[in-house]
């Protein structure tokens, strides 16, 4: 059996299907991987195109659009490769991508899940918003990358090419054990998009095993490409989720005064938006998210029932990253080391 599944959650993507599938082929040693493409019911032509084109591509089809989290559980229940790679269909990967990560996975059994360096495709030398060089977390679930703070979003230049261990590795190029996968429950299908990689790191975290950045193994992301940035949607998702992770996964006595300063950030986000755009979008999506976490309550109790709590991992940032960004005017995440 070959060590991993490349897996591309697709939804009417075949613009960057046609455009990075090629690359992601040419650049994919063919003893090394089985490459899939799990479908969410699109209605453009990429099905179509995948059967014409890419034969030797293995398509799953779901039968309706089950989100990133829902669409990626269904398609991998059969996938049995050692290694899953669920990687954005926006990415362009480049030469040796898989040799470093086979390699750090072989020696170090502990470590579950691996993220490689994503920068920016359309600037390659910058990071990416959605990953950098690895993702963290605060006490009150704000999350930063190493080379992306907020919307500052750094150079690369080498600052982070260490190999580190992570809070969370970014959705748009992760690997993880199956196995490990599957024992963790996978993703959890309510938060449709958005978050759902840092909830399921924060799990696999809490069963004590390890998620790394090997920075040696670099990708480009396009980014956006199923909800653009800015959009009431993702802003909702984004807010709404990060309730969930903080409800379903601290435990009890630090749920009891995280949860209710984050929903008054939250309010602070909601007007600091209305006083700088002048627009309601933000105030809309963010009483939108609190709502639907209100009613969504009852379910995350049980799933609390279902989840190992051992508070943060010893990967969460023993700073504010909000005051400092707001307050201290930190813009660099090295700056958070200090």
């Amino acid at each position: 059996m070959k060590p991993f599944a490349i897996v591309i959650l697709n939804w009417n993507g075949v613009s960057f299907l046609k455009q990075y599938l090629p690359i992601l082929i040419n650049k994919t040693p063919d003893e090394l991987a089985n490459i899939y493409v799990i479908d969410n019911d699109s209605y453009d032509d990429s099905v179509h195109f995948l059967r014409e084109h890419y034969a030797s591509v293995e398509l799953i089809q779901n039968k309706k659009n089950l989100g990133f989290a829902g669409g990626y559980n269904e398609g991998l229940k059969n996938i049995q490769e050692p290694i899953l790679c669920l990687i954005n269909s926006d990415i362009e990967v480049t030469d040796h991508w898989l040799e470093p990560i086979l390699s750090h996975f072989n020696k170090h059994e502990n470590v579950a899940a691996i993220q490689p360096k994503i920068l920016d495709l359309k600037d390659k030398k910058k990071f990416e918003y959605a990953g950098g060089s690895g993702g963290f977390y605060d006490h009150f679930g704000y999350a930063v990358c190493r080379g992306r703070y907020f919307d500052s979003v750094e150079q690369d230049k080498g600052q982070y090419d260490d190999i580190v261990d992570l809070f969370w590795a970014s959705g748009c190029c992760i690997f993880v054990r199956n196995q490990i996968f599957k024992e963790v429950d996978g993703f959890d299908s309510d938060y449709f998009a958005h978050q759902e990689e840092i909830d399921l790191c924060w799990r696999i975290n809490n069963y004590g095993y390890v998620i790394r950045v090997i920075p040696e193994s670099i990708v480009y992301h396009f980014g956006g490409g199923s909800l653009p940035y800015g959009s009431y949607f993702k802003s909702y998702l984004n807010f709404r989720n990060s309730l969930f992770n903080l409800f379903k996964n601290l435990k009890k006595r630090h749920l009891v005064y995280i949860l209710p300063i984050r929903m008054a950030l939250d309010g602070v986000a909601a007007i600091h938006s209305v006083l700088k755009t002048k627009s309601l979008l933000t105030l809309k999506s963010i009483l939108h998210a609190h709502f639907s976490f209100y009613l969504a309550i009852p379910r995350l109790i049980q799933k609390r029932l279902t989840i190992m709590h051992k508070g943060y991992p010893k990967t969460t940032l023993k700073k504010y990253i909000l005051l400092d960004y707001y307050i201290y005017k930190c813009r660099f995440f090295s700056e958070l080391l200090h």
